[in-house]
C-alpha cells in the first residue's frame, strides 16, 4: 500500500494510471514476485500512478482496483500470452466497471521478454553452447495462447541461435516432460528450461520438477520485462487519446 500512496504522490497530473492485471496465485511467493515488477516500473517512470490487482484468487481483485483508482486509466494485463483473462475476461470487466479506461495488448511474445530469457539462461553454472534448451510454460486449452508460446519459443531460439522447443505443465500443448526427454534421446547431455513465467509458485515447481538438469528463475523484475509493461501502457494510452475521424 505505501508504494501505491507514495506513486499517487508523485504522479503527473493528467497521466492515466496503470493498473497492472496478474492472474492471481494463493502462493505469496507470486504475489510477492508481481511486487517486485511494479516496484521496477514506478523505478523507471515515478510519475504515473501504478495499481496491482489480480483477476482471481488473490487481492486486490481488479474490481476492486478498478474502484480505487480515479480518472484516465490503462489496465495492463501481467499475461505472457492471449487466452480468456486477457481477451475476454480482463477487457469485459473493465468495460463493465470503467468504460472510458483503455486495456493492454498481453504482454508476449515479444523480443524484451526474449532478451530476458536469454539473460536469465546466461546465469545457469557452467552454461555450455550444446545444452538443450526448452522453454518452459504454465500452458493453456487457447489455440491463440499455444500459438504465442510457439511463437515466443521462436524468438528465444533466434536470440539464442539454437533450437528452442516448447513444453507445458497445463492445458494443453506438448507436456514439458516429454519435451525433455526428447532432447535427451536426441543426445542432449544437458536440458536447461528457460522459466517463462511471471513469478515463482506453483507452476514454477512443476517446472523444476519436470526432469532438466536446470531451470531458470522467472522472469520476476527483470528490467526488460518492466519497460514492456510500459510499452503496452503506452500503447494502450495513445489509442484513448487518438481521434476517431467522423464519418
Amino acid at each position: 500500500m505505501a508504494d501505491a500512496q507514495e506513486t499517487t504522490a508523485c504522479a503527473r497530473p493528467g497521466a492515466p494510471a496503470l493498473l497492472a492485471v496478474a492472474h492471481g496465485s494463493r502462493d505469496p511467493r507470486a504475489t510477492a514476485g508481481v511486487r517486485a515488477l511494479l516496484r521496477r516500473v514506478r523505478a523507471l517512470r515515478p510519475w504515473i500512478a501504478v495499481a496491482e490487482s489480480y483477476a482471481e484468487i488473490a487481492a486486490p481483485s481488479l474490481e476492486d482496483a478498478l474502484h480505487g483508482v480515479d480518472g484516465p486509466l490503462v489496465g495492463v494485463p501481467l499475461l505472457l500470452a492471449r487466452g480468456y483473462h486477457a481477451l475476454i475476461d480482463v477487457p469485459g470487466r473493465v468495460e463493465r466497471r470503467r468504460p472510458d479506461a483503455a486495456v493492454a495488448r498481453p504482454l508476449g511474445p515479444h523480443a524484451l521478454l526474449a532478451a530476458a530469457l536469454a539473460e536469465r539462461l546466461a546465469e545457469i553454472p557452467a552454461a555450455r553452447r550444446g545444452d538443450a534448451v526448452v522453454l518452459g510454460a504454465a500452458g493453456s486449452s487457447d489455440p491463440a495462447a499455444l500459438a504465442d508460446l510457439r511463437t515466443a519459443a521462436r524468438l528465444l531460439a533466434r536470440r539464442t541461435r539454437r533450437p528452442v522447443p516448447f513444453g507445458v505443465v497445463a492445458g494443453t500443448g506438448p507436456a514439458l516432460d516429454r519435451v525433455i526427454a526428447e532432447q535427451r534421446a536426441r543426445g542432449a547431455a544437458r536440458v536447461v528450461v528457460a522459466s517463462y513465467l511471471l513469478a515463482p509458485g506453483h507452476f514454477q515447481d512443476r517446472l523444476e520438477t519436470a526432469g532438466a538438469d536446470h531451470v531458470t528463475r522467472p522472469l520476476g523484475d527483470h528490467d526488460a520485462l518492466a519497460r514492456l509493461v510500459l510499452r503496452r501502457y503506452d500503447q494502450a494510452r495513445l489509442r484513448m487519446t487518438a481521434v476517431v475521424p467522423v464519418p
